[in-house]
């Protein structure tokens, strides 16, 4: 029977149900009896008493989320409707369209889960789409993904053709600085256009790349993507697409997009594949049109745990030593992507329990943590990390996380933070732990007060580890050992591997990073140093002897245990003097 769906939008599964003529009121009744004893949906204990299948619950609750319930197998999707949502969208949304109006730019999908509102929100956004739903039987929906989407999988080539033929874009190429906002909307809207960026943002992130750079030059448009560390080269867009591209871009992240001469920053969320994704858009204006870089941060992929980020037994026993202290500074250094800030998340993590306040203040925020108070810089604002943390202090919290310690007002707040019983975890860049110390004396702040707060200085870098897939022995070249400063008589009986390159690291021999550890802890002998104005060489010496392990030393230890690579190593450390 057929029930109009606004009779049953919002209410109780069981009245949904007995209104569709599924079961008696009286089979209801039963399955809320059991539901007292038994905590389960009554849309399942219905299905186990044998009143309902699958998919009339499915239809129940399509009902109660307003939405109308259609078999899709009995349906004939014209090829035009199917056009309009590529391939790489249908199957990472796992819907199908079924009805499209390119007038008004109106779609209307089937999905298989009502509560999917996530795939209706990022396909208006993706899409640029008006996104209407109805909910089909899962199996009707994989069967026509399989039928009419697996042999649609089309070559960034055929894409690229496919959009020089569009006459949005035709009306902004070849024009410079002379393009007209209406044109520039047009083209941004255009649906192959639309469809390009999505496939490369789809392709990005199935390849775990961390940012997408979109690069203008005098004769091309270049596309690269950052895979654990390193830049690839993507098959180039034409070059005149760069102007559409980089509109399309800026109205997903909300950016003006007439506005060509100024640097923007924005962001785009997403939910690719049930996890959430955020794109962290940066536009900035070059000699040749605007260059974007898009960093993509998959939260799903983040190991907020200490004993995930790679440390060895030794260092998390130093680490969780450190991160207890009751007050003091713990600096953590290294260049930008080598992982700061998920050390120092997983450290607040750790240290995350109702009993602690714990408040940070980054530029930007990069993952929500429940139970932190986080707050973001706000430069337009006036809003600096040293105006932030002198409200901090106000706050009353037990540990204060300050992004970066750029200047010395930063600086000597945190100092002042530590000295009246905070702990306080900064990030700096520099080189190693050591040089750290001379980068704070730079910034002005004094010895005495160097030494009377800082308690550690962790370093650190990403190395690539070596795909588990292609894994081989080899025996290195004297030249690779001299690299590394070793003889082949210090190696003897060492077993040395490298990945081959396979289909699942996309024929680099490397799949994923590994984080390696340089930790010196601050104590009398080296305090005493510091007053003495030791250098960074005389600094590096004595926290070696005091047991410090040096990231080329660390980096030789994952060599050793077949984890990585000297190349990666050599790359990513400097010999020690």
């Amino acid at each position: 029977m057929s029930v109009p769906v606004e009779e049953l939008k919002g209410r109780r599964l069981g009245r949904v149900l007995t209104k569709l003529g599924k079961v008696s009121r009286d089979q209801v009744h039963e399955a809320l009896e059991i539901q007292k004893t038994k905590k389960e949906p009554v849309g399942r204990i219905l299905i186990e008493l044998g009143y309902v299948t699958e998919e009339d619950v499915l239809e129940a609750r399509a009902g109660q989320a307003g939405l109308p319930f259609v078999h899709v197998k009995d349906l004939e999707i014209d090829p035009e409707i199917l056009a309009a949502v590529p391939a790489e969208a249908a199957n990472t949304f796992q819907v199908v369209p079924i009805e499209y109006e390119p007038q008004g730019k109106r779609l209307t999908i089937a999905m298989k889960d009502p509560d999917n509102f996530k795939a209706i929100d990022d396909l208006r956004l993706l899409m640029g789409f008006k996104v209407s739903a109805v909910v089909a039987p899962p199996d009707e929906v994989d069967a026509v993904l399989k039928e009419k989407y697996s042999t649609a999988n089309r070559s960034m080539a055929d894409i690229y053709a496919d959009v020089g033929d569009s006459a949005a874009v035709a009306a902004v190429s070849g024009r410079g600085d002379s393009v007209d906002l209406a044109s520039l909307e047009a083209a941004a809207d255009d649906n192959k256009v639309i469809q390009l960026l999505n496939l490369v943002l789809l392709q990005a992130i199935r390849d775990k790349a961390s940012d997408i750079h979109f690069e203008p030059f005098e004769d091309e448009f270049k596309m690269r993507y950052r895979i654990d560390g390193v830049l690839y080269e993507m098959i180039p867009p034409p070059k005149h697409l760069a102007l559409p591209i980089v509109s399309r871009i800026k109205v997903m992240s909300k950016l003006n997009i007439a506005e060509r001469r100024l640097p923007q920053d924005g962001r785009i969320e997403l939910t690719i594949g049930g996890s959430p994704i955020d794109l962290r858009v940066a536009v900035l204006p070059t000699m040749f049109g605007e260059s974007v870089v898009m960093r993509v941060l998959d939260r799903s992929n983040v190991q907020l745990s200490l004993d995930r980020v790679g440390l060895r037994d030794d260092e998390l026993e130093t680490m969780r030593s450190i991160i207890r202290r009751p007050n003091g500074i713990v600096v953590v250094t290294g260049p930008t992507g080598s992982g700061k800030t998920t050390t120092l998340y997983a450290s607040l993590q750790e240290l995350n329990d109702p009993a602690t306040k714990i408040l940070t203040a980054e530029d930007p925020v990069e993952y929500d943590i429940d139970g932190l108070i986080q707050c973001q810089v706000n430069l337009d604002q006036e809003l600096t990390f040293a105006r932030l943390l002198r409200s901090f202090l106000r706050q009353d919290p037990d540990i204060i996380l300050v992004g970066e310690i750029r200047d010395l007002e930063t600086a000597q707040i945190a100092i002042q933070a530590s000295l009246t019983g905070h702990l306080v975890f900064t990030t700096l860049h520099t080189n190693d732990a050591p040089s750290s110390v001379l980068r704070l004396q730079d910034l002005g702040v004094e010895n005495f007060l160097l030494t009377a707060t800082v308690e550690a200085i962790v370093a650190q870098r990403l190395v690539r580890r070596i795909c588990v897939k292609c894994k081989e022995e080899y025996v290195p070249s004297e030249e690779q050992l001299m690299e590394l400063s070793l003889k082949p008589t210090d190696v003897a009986g060492r077993t040395f591997f490298r990945g081959r390159g396979c289909d699942n690291c996309n024929r680099t021999g490397y799949r994923g990073r590994l984080a390696i550890f340089e930790i010196m802890r601050m104590d009398d002998p080296m305090r005493e140093l510091i007053m003495q104005q030791g250098s960074t060489a005389v600094l590096r010496a004595e926290a070696r002897r005091r047991g410090m392990r040096t990231l080329r030393e660390s980096g030789l230890i994952s060599i050793y245990e077949g984890q990585s690579t000297i190349d990666e190593v050599v790359r990513e450390t400097i010999a020690e003097e």
